[in-house]
């Protein structure tokens, strides 16, 4: 995301804020401190899985809340 789009930035914010207190957490702990699914996984005691799915929901509603144009733009907020 650009940092030149402060009103997108702002709805971003608000999204995760939004998010189920797990997932934002899971959310932030991956996109904000690097923390790899594995380590995640160990912190919060659910499977490697049970992560990623949480993340894949994180970035679905996000995608939805955040983004005008969602089938377009929803590869940026992927790991990958």
């Amino acid at each position: 995301m650009s940092s030149d789009d402060p009103e997108r930035l702002e709805r971003l914010e608000q999204a995760v804020g939004r998010l189920p207190l797990m997932t934002r957490e899971i959310f932030l702990a991956r996109r904000v401190d690097g923390l790899s699914y594995a380590e995640i996984a160990e912190l919060t005691g659910l499977s490697e899985r049970q992560v990623e799915r949480q993340m894949a929901r994180a970035i679905a509603r996000l995608v939805r809340l955040v983004d005008d144009e969602p089938l377009r733009r929803w590869e940026r907020l992927l790991p990958w």
